[in-house]
């Protein structure tokens, strides 16, 4: 935990409380390395992601790799990209929460073949506007969707599925009354933390001078891809009824989750509330 001279922000308070960790992702899924500042070190981080993903970095150009020992650069990229075990339907466009402009949407409808119910897991469905479902895919990795407006932490909303999916009674196999209907997903973001930048550590002789994080997500009726980098510069410084119609329509406020099979705690969380706003930000092709 990073704690500062003169008092720590919220923002490193917040980092600090994340509660993930290299054991909830596989090791083929993320490369992590540090070392002083050098042209060398940022060849070695460009061969590596390009050998172990076929990647290359959004990040590395806004970092001076000029050779400096008093500087420290820590990088880490994590890299999904999966299938679902079939294919899903692309259903007509549709609008998304109070957003009158239409988006695209895949999912599961009356006419859609019996074999994408596999790819479907009901974890729990207590109302038309509380439930939860687990999208599978070819790899060990699993998409849950939570239909809720609730302005939680992430780590809550993902204990409340736990909750909910274990006290639900129902049935937990999607079945053909049941409908599904998700958008379509185009995600870039570019993040720096300025509230922990330039702050001395505590009981070291480095502050953080320089921090980076980019985002680009993709989900479509195929599968997900997850691309994400971060970066930080370090300083030394001398501081019984009749079958019931379910309508998994994820058509409003939902929170999306990743997680791998096995695990506890999901690599990646998104909160969607407004779908166009959001693929505006997806890079083009």
């Amino acid at each position: 935990p990073v704690e500062f001279i003169g008092g720590t922000t919220q923002d490193a308070i917040d980092l600090n409380a994340r509660e993930f960790n290299k054991t909830d992702i596989g090791e083929d899924s993320y490369y992590t390395t540090y070392g002083i500042m050098e042209p060398k070190l940022k060849t070695r981080i460009e061969k590596a992601i390009k050998e172990k993903f076929n990647e290359t970095s959004d990040i590395l150009d806004k970092f001076d790799f000029s050779y400096n020992p008093a500087n420290i650069f820590i990088y880490a990229m994590l890299k999904k990209d999966f299938k679902f075990l079939e294919p899903f339907e692309k259903l007509a466009e549709g609008v998304f929460g109070q957003n009158p402009n239409k988006v695209e949407y895949f999912g599961i409808s009356e006419d859609s073949s019996s074999k994408l119910y596999q790819n479907v897991s009901v974890l729990f469905y207590n109302s038309p506007n509380d439930y939860a479902v687990k999208l599978h895919t070819k790899s060990n990795d699993e998409v849950v969707l939570y239909k809720t407006k609730d302005d939680k932490k992430f780590n809550e909303l993902f204990e409340d599925i736990k909750n909910k999916s274990d006290n639900f009674s129902g049935n937990q196999h999607f079945n053909s009354n049941d409908r599904l209907k998700v958008p379509n997903l185009n995600l870039y973001q570019m993040t720096s933390f300025p509230n922990v930048e330039g702050r001395p550590i505590k009981d070291s002789d480095f502050f953080i001078s320089q921090t980076l994080e980019t985002v680009e997500f993709k989900m479509d009726n195929e599968g997900v891809y997850l691309k994400s980098e971060a970066a930080i510069m370090m300083k030394l410084t001398s501081v019984g009824r009749p079958p019931q119609i379910r309508r998994f329509y994820f058509d409003d406020t939902f929170v999306l989750f990743l997680i791998e099979k096995g695990k506890s705690v999901p690599y990646f969380a998104l909160r969607v509330d407004d779908v166009e706003l959001l693929n505006k930000t997806g890079k083009k092709k």
